[in-house]
């Protein structure tokens, strides 16, 4: 048992209150059951004074207009005792996940926060000894940093007094404690032969496992049309383009032949996603499949690196306060099975009440890491993850991830995965955008300057400029030597150090790149109409002033001489990887800095050059122009009138091209896949166009496979769209009183989503009292203090909420049943017509397009009502409806009615009895 000081004023005994808020009134509830109700000034004065046990002591800071408050954090106790299980950060959730009943009132909320501290304390003397002497260890560390609940927790954990207290350092060394990945090569065998048969009763054995009744026939229609992907290929890939309507069971049925075929192959198959939600529920999915080797793969700055973990760790001896935040996450490090920090087994909540930036400081950052000289290289959460998923049946990934390893070369050199499912095929069109686009601007010429030079000031870090990682490699080639000094000499000068943003507010710019970036900026500025806004602001290239395209011509200039130093270096490297015999690791080191001095450093530097190339000679060119195949502009990126940071941007105007070039490579089969592949219009052919453009399947030899399996669901009779025409977005009050009625009529379980974020403030301020008055729960993006996931989590729960959002809630959300029963759109969700989207425009259609695209958005939030047989939902849109969008809506009578109609058509469908 660890000893502990009972006369540290942080073991004096107190008793707090517990709180629960509702709208501008909290109920307070003492130990001793004493119970006050108070208004919210009243609240913020007591916060000052009294020790509260509080659900998200951030959010409940947010609501009381307080920068923080006294409070036991319950959602922090939770963590400590039981790391890297997910809990809904509500009281009601917290309530759920323990078996307790569900509070009904103010009153109820406060107990539940008594039962839950008593529940999650007694959990602590049931842990087995190593574990409780481990978080013994850390609950003293904790308790150093002000932790307040440290003297409980200490208690309940059996600790006695007097006995030497151990390092703090020596309690968060988890890394220690941490078991090692192995290397073990896959032993991959022949691409299998799949035939329907097999994929029939492949999926019947998962559909009986999982739910002990037949497969549905769409999904056994859907799961054996995939069967052309899995074939053997020469040359071009087999591109598989399957729309199916929600219900089909999409996940299963692609998991089936997906599982036949890899578990035959011994190859794994790689299913992408776009959003973190259909991640995570893939995952749970495949899971519950017991004999499926699953393994989720994100990029590098997702994981947690244990040495900057450990730096943290060495940095908290003069920062007391740090100990919270690294002891929470040393009981997380403990039971994590991947070390994800955005959406694995860490609570989403987590961000929220110990601090993004402190969380995200500890991932992996460009530039940091140095790989196999790492001394947790054989406990790396990151190599982990590389290591299994070449042993996976299925590797569950992302959109950004895959498409971004394609543009460098490939995924998993080492051991390359053939055949690729990307599920929200909708979405493919946008990632590949990023991944082969480009940006000049002060972020990513500072991270360049990073990688080459290392860390400047406060972020100096660790950071290992190319010289250090260089010069093991070639410590005896005087040559390569001076060409790492001089590449690092001219980046230093070239390239933005820490400060940079703020310089450039203060118009104070420091060398080449900034004084390009600030003139950027002031052209930009003069020639945005909306430059007095508080949003992000752009502009051509066309007739840039003079001060700038002078600064432009030099700045080509220097990085021409930069580049030709990089492209020596490459040619050195290589010639030394050329004189081994054999695979040692300094070959394999040098081979990895080849490879990212040539898809990073050096596809930068070109990017670049052609860029500002082209700002000094825009009298030759014309963005305007709809024959060139990409398009630069510039940009100030701005967030509520603060700048952010100084653009170039680059974009393909078909970026499908070089991403079918790049999958190419290793692809010999590609399902795209989505609810909304095809356009709705008459003509089939037709319908198919967008898909085949937006997919990249124009770009291939072999023609696509089309498969479409329609929805079961009878959207006719399970769904309401209403069109209210009569509401003006710009008359706020007005808009605000149509969400509230429509939000009453429904009793909850509505989703309000708007095109502009200002809007969604306004309308929530205004509606906020009635709904809480009412007995509703309302949350909001860009409002609350929580990111979009944990919003959806709790309105998921509830069953009864409100929830409003943007388009980033409109595509992560999945909430079958009642909890989601009604969308209200405050207007079409029209693209924004930028430079990029009006070059776009010139080139895929005009007009067609634009409609195109909103009518796949609003399909997107129609198919969001009905995820189940029984699901019942109401569309309304507040605003008028063209009728070349109303087949966005298939099998549905789109009803033109007044607001006083809709309300009544909603409370009467949703409230129907079917009995």
């Amino acid at each position: 048992m660890r000893v502990v000081d009972e006369s540290s004023p942080s073991f004096q005994v107190i008793y707090p209150y517990a709180l629960a808020l509702n709208g501008e009134r909290g109920l307070l509830l003492s130990a001793e059951g004493e119970v006050e109700s108070l208004n919210r000034q009243q609240l913020v004065t007591r916060s000052r004074t009294s020790h509260m046990i509080v659900c998200h002591s951030r959010s409940i800071a947010q609501k009381l207009r307080v920068e923080g408050v006294h409070a036991f954090d319950i959602l922090e106790l939770f963590a400590f005792v039981f790391p890297a299980r997910f809990v809904v950060p509500t009281i009601k959730g917290l309530a759920q996940a323990l078996a307790l009943p569900p509070p009904q009132s103010l009153m109820d909320e406060c107990t539940v926060l008594w039962h839950v501290r008593d529940y999650l304390l007694s959990q602590l003397s049931e842990m087995e000894q190593n574990e409780k002497a481990s978080a013994t260890d850390l609950a003293l560390a904790m308790q150093a940093g002000g932790w307040p609940w440290a003297q409980d927790v200490l208690q309940h954990l059996g600790a006695i007094r007097n006995e030497k207290q151990p390092s703090h350092q020596r309690a968060l060394a988890v890394w220690n404690r941490l078991p090692e990945w192995q290397e073990i090569e896959p032993e991959r065998g022949n691409p299998a032969t799949i035939s329907a048969t097999d994929v029939r009763q492949k999926l019947g054995a998962m559909v009986s496992t999982l739910w002990s009744k037949e497969p549905r026939p769409q999904q056994t229609d859907y799961a054996t049309g995939l069967l052309a992907a899995f074939l053997p290929q020469q040359n071009d890939p087999q591109l598989v383009l399957a729309e199916a309507g929600t219900g089909v069971g999409k996940t299963l049925g692609y998991l089936a032949p997906s599982s036949f075929w890899s578990q035959e192959s011994n190859q794994p198959v790689w299913i992408s996603t776009y959003t973190r939600n259909l991640q995570r529920q893939i995952e749970e999915e495949s899971r519950r499949l017991k004999s499926l080797r699953t393994v989720v793969r994100k990029g590098r700055e997702n994981y947690l690196c244990l040495l900057n973990f450990e730096d943290a760790v060495r940095a908290s001896f003069g920062m007391p306060a740090t100990l919270i935040t690294l002891g929470l996450l040393a009981r997380w490090l403990e039971k994590t099975k991947d070390g994800d920090l955005r959406g694995g087994d860490l609570p989403g909540w987590m961000l929220e009440i110990v601090g993004r930036n402190r969380l995200f400081s500890l991932t992996d950052r460009p530039g940091e890491c140095i790989h196999s000289a790492c001394p947790h290289y054989k406990k790396c959460f990151i190599e982990r993850s590389i290591r299994s998923a070449r042993h996976a049946d299925v590797v569950i990934a992302n959109h950004a991830l895959v498409l971004n390893a394609a543009a460098s070369g490939g995924i998993d050199e080492k051991f390359p995965p053939t055949r690729f499912i990307f599920d929200e095929g909708h979405h493919l069109f946008h990632a590949a955008d990023s991944a082969f686009g480009c940006d000049l601007s002060g972020v990513s010429t500072s991270a360049l300057r990073r990688w080459l030079v290392g860390g400047d000031g406060r972020s100096k870090g660790r950071v290992r400029g190319l010289f250090k990682r260089g010069e093991p490699l070639l410590s005896n080639d005087q040559e390569g030597l001076d060409l790492m000094r001089l590449i690092a000499e001219q980046a230093a000068l070239l390239f933005p150090t820490e400060g940079w943003n703020l310089r450039l507010s203060n118009g104070l710019p420091q060398g080449e790149t900034e004084h390009l970036l600030y003139e950027i900026s002031a052209m930009v500025y003069r020639n945005d109409p909306d430059s007095e806004s508080g949003y992000s602001l752009e502009c051509t290239m066309d007739n840039p002033h003079e001060a700038l395209v002078a600064i432009a011509g030099t700045f080509v200039k220097n990085l021409r001489e930069l580049r030709v130093n990089v492209q020596a270096l490459i040619r050195l490297l290589q010639q030394k990887v050329d004189e081994y015999d054999c695979e040692n690791e300094n070959k394999a080191r040098m081979e990895s800095l080849i490879r990212t001095l040539t898809s990073f450093i050096l596809a930068n530097l070109d990017a670049w050059q052609e860029m500002v190339f082209r700002l000094c000679h825009s009298d030759v060119d014309s963005n305007h122009q709809p024959n060139f195949s990409s398009v630069t502009w510039l940009g100030v990126e701005r967030s509520e009138g603060k700048m952010l940071d100084v653009c170039m941007f680059k974009r393909v105007l078909d970026p499908t091209k070089p991403m079918m070039d790049a999958l190419s490579q290793q692809a010999q089969g590609i399902i795209v896949t989505s609810a909304t592949l095809t356009d709705p219009v008459d003509d089939p052919d037709q319908a198919w166009q967008p898909a085949l453009r937006e997919s990249g399947a124009c770009h291939l030899s072999r023609p696509a496979f089309r498969l479409k399996v329609p929805s079961p669901f009878d959207y006719n009779t399970q769904t309401r769209v209403l069109v209210v025409s009569e509401i003006k977005t710009h008359e706020i009050q007005k808009l605000a009183e149509a969400y509230e009625k429509l939000f009453l009529a429904a009793g909850g379980g509505a989703l309000g989503l708007f095109t502009a974020i200002e809007r969604l403030k306004r309308v929530h301020q205004l509606i906020q009292p009635r709904l809480v008055e009412n007995g509703l729960s309302l949350h909001a993006q860009h409002v609350d203090a929580m990111d979009p996931h944990t919003l959806i989590d709790i309105f998921k729960a509830d069953g009864n909420a409100c929830l409003l959002g943007t388009d980033a809630v409109r595509d992560g959300v999945d909430v079958p049943g009642r909890a989601l029963r009604l969308i209200v759109f405050d207007k079409i969700p029209w693209p924004r017509m930028d430079i990029l989207m009006r070059a776009r425009k010139e080139i895929f259609g005009g007009k067609l397009y634009v409609e195109r695209m909103a009518r796949q958005r609003l399909r997107q939030g129609f198919g969001r009502l009905v995820r189940r047989g029984d699901d019942r939902g109401v569309f309304v849109l507040l605003s008028p409806l063209p009728s070349l969008l109303a087949s966005a809506f298939p099998g549905v009578t789109v009803q033109k009615v007044t607001l006083d109609e809709a309300c009544l058509i909603t409370q009467n469908f949703l409230h129907h009895d079917d009995s």
